[in-house]
């Protein structure tokens, strides 16, 4: 597929959908305007098995770019993985075994060909320019940027004032990545919207190059299943798309309401004016059989299905307690002991770490945060069942 004929403007609506910013906009005006392919970078570093859902919101941009006919190279940071990215973080990541990272970037090669075509997509690994550099290469690269430079950014800067400790190392990651650019040659990268003082690295080290500097693209951070920080391994609160299809639909069905709208926004196409008409459950289960369908297939009808028995009466019994959240969003911990399913915090957790709670169908884990949004039914072991409502 060659370059699409749209116009600029045109193209930038469908670039510019669901973005935090686009920087500098007129430069990438004047680059879609040179009618020719753009080289789009992203990079991802293979710290986790398990590509997730916050990952496709850059994913499924990049797929915006494939299909106006632009050159896709997804970096795969198996160098940069060794340092793991500083952005947001308030304590420095532990080093990862190279066994680990490479077994990692094997399952995100096959993941992302989910969404990009494979045939239109140029696979990298940021080794390959990093580790030539050696130790001259890397002490001309640092001389680039001083410690009052590294400190502007802003997760560094809170670390620094709070006593926290920052090793040389980190303030070696921007750089590094910002090199990638330089060895690509992008004309724009893409990033969460954390990712903003690394990408204007990689624009800075391009022009100390000689190169055009490439345009960087922010896109928001999509919160995870608990509703408050952005959807992470670490946190527990992630959406894999190597979930089975069950566990992914009751996952996305288990979010709230309002995150609901953002998903529709990040993940899908759909107008969102278009989305706001329908009863919110409704809108969900669309929502999480849509997406449970890009990555499994004729699968998630039988999910729903699945997951609409769960309300149904001839699968829970005919008498199940009901119950009134005293508010909207609770910890399951929590929430089991108010509503009398455990008579401690400890025998909640118990359960939970043995598999016998489950919440629409879906194992609890234990620092899930539930939207009460709708009746929501939990089972604690083989025959409590209780059917959760909304605060009155």
């Amino acid at each position: 597929m060659g370059l699409t004929e749209l116009n600029v403007d045109d193209q930038l609506k469908k670039i510019c959908r669901g973005t935090n910013e686009v920087l500098p906009l007129q430069e990438l005006k004047d680059k879609l305007a040179s009618n020719r392919p753009l080289r789009i970078k992203l990079g991802v570093d293979p710290t986790a098995p398990d590509l997730h859902l916050g990952h496709t919101v850059l994913i499924n941009k990049l797929r915006t770019f494939q299909d106006l006919g632009h050159h896709i190279i997804f970096i795969i940071g198996d160098f940069t993985a060794r340092i793991g990215d500083p952005s947001g973080r308030s304590d420095t990541r532990p080093m990862m075994s190279e066994a680990d990272i490479l077994s990692n970037a094997q399952t995100y090669q096959d993941q992302v060909f989910k969404i990009l075509d494979r045939s239109k997509t140029e696979v990298v690994f940021n080794s390959s320019w990093l580790s030539p550099l050696g130790i001259e290469g890397l002490l001309k690269l640092a001389g680039k940027y001083t410690v009052a430079q590294m400190l502007v950014r802003d997760d560094f800067e809170k670390r620094y004032k709070s006593d926290s400790p920052i090793s040389i190392v980190e303030f070696l990651y921007p750089l590094l990545q910002g090199y990638d650019s330089v060895a690509v040659k992008a004309d724009l990268e893409m990033g969460g919207n954390d990712q903003k003082f690394n990408l204007l690295v990689g624009r800075e080290l391009q022009k100390d190059f000689g190169q055009p500097p490439q345009v960087i693209l922010t896109m928001p951070l999509l919160e995870g299943t608990d509703g408050t920080r952005k959807m992470s391994k670490s946190y527990g609160n992630y959406i894999a798309l190597n979930d089975t299809p069950k566990d992914m639909f009751g996952k996305i069905m288990s979010i709230s309401d309002e995150l609901m709208f953002k998903y529709y926004e990040l993940l899908t196409a759909h107008d969102s004016a278009a989305i706001k008409v329908l009863h919110p459950r409704e809108a969900k289960a669309a929502l999480a059989e849509e997406l449970t369908g890009r990555y499994h297939g004729a699968a998630a009808t039988a999910a729903r299905q699945d997951f609409d028995n769960v309300f149904s009466k001839k699968n829970n019994p005919e008498d199940m307690a009901t119950f009134f959240a005293p508010q909207k969003s609770m910890r399951i911990v929590e929430l089991l002991l108010v509503a009398g399913l455990v008579t401690s915090k400890n025998e909640a957790r118990r359960l939970i770490e043995q598999g016998g709670i489950k919440v629409n169908g879906i194992k609890a884990v234990e620092d899930a945060n539930l939207f009460l949004d709708n009746a929501t039914i939990i089972q604690a072991g083989k025959r409590k069942f209780m059917k959760i409502l909304p605060p009155r």
